[in-house]
């Protein structure tokens, strides 16, 4: 008897204790609507901290993470190079299904919260997010410092695409927290997944989800869903539209 519950305290002990807390979150608007005026958009996620049952004692301080990630591309990085006073491109590397949109939202900096082995195995960071690289016929992810994944970081967080911020979470209280996600005039149309993680002392206790859509209305819309679907029709449109623009630009303009 005294074996059997000498073994079932090493299985306790093995898978830890049962975490206390749950988050509740709520996104203020999940549906983004984008026109020709559209200029960007800050969206704020509120959420609160809730013990898992009646029970369970919370334990703050606590930190939170909000990775917001935008719909997957393949892009490509080019490495220019000077061959006789004029630039070509001598490499390209492509990261296949990368986030259009990545941002990582904290209440500080998120080295401050965790260890690295954790960040790196929960993707937390924008040195420790996956962006898969082609290799050839190969395909993984590289060093947080491979010159190519440096520049394509930097590329998408000068277009305010990609970004890290260490002050945008605040708690308002020591369970009631606010997050402010910024969407570019840029931000590209398509599902947004949203993963809120919570820390305390270091480890992550509880985890929640949520999403948003990007979508374009009006006539935006209409013209870009007749490209999508009925290309060769919009061709013959498109076509059409110039020869008479420039017919009627001959006839307004013409010289007697």
């Amino acid at each position: 008897m005294r074996r059997i519950a000498f073994t079932f305290a090493l299985v306790l002990a093995a898978v830890g204790p049962a975490s206390a807390e749950r988050l509740v979150v709520s996104l203020s608007n999940h549906r983004v609507a984008v026109t020709s005026s559209f200029t960007g958009e800050d969206l704020v996620l509120f959420g609160t901290v809730e013990p898992d049952n009646a029970r369970s004692p919370l334990r703050p301080p606590y930190d939170l993470v909000v990775t917001v990630a935008g719909p997957r591309e393949t892009m490509r990085t080019r490495r220019k190079e000077r061959v006789l006073a004029i630039w070509v491109n001598a490499e390209t590397r492509e990261f296949v299904r990368a986030p259009s949109y990545l941002s990582i939202l904290s209440n500080r900096p998120v080295k401050e919260i965790a260890d690295q082995d954790i960040l790196r195995r929960l993707q937390i960071g924008l040195d420790h997010f996956l962006l898969p690289q082609r290799f050839g016929s190969d395909l993984g992810d590289t060093a947080h410092d491979d010159p190519f994944r440096l520049a394509f970081v930097r590329l998408e967080t000068q277009q305010g695409l990609y970004r890290e911020d260490g002050t945008a979470v605040t708690f308002l209280t020591p369970t009631v927290f606010r997050a402010a996600i910024p969407l570019p005039a840029n931000a590209p149309t398509g599902s947004y997944g949203i993963e809120v993680r919570l820390f305390a002392k270091g480890a992550q206790v509880a985890t929640a989800t949520s999403a948003l859509e990007v979508i374009k209305t009006g006539v935006e819309q209409y013209v870009a869903d007749a490209a999508r679907d009925r290309g060769l029709l919009y061709g013959l449109v498109t076509a059409f539209m110039a020869l008479f623009i420039g017919w009627f630009g001959s006839v307004v303009f013409r010289r007697d």
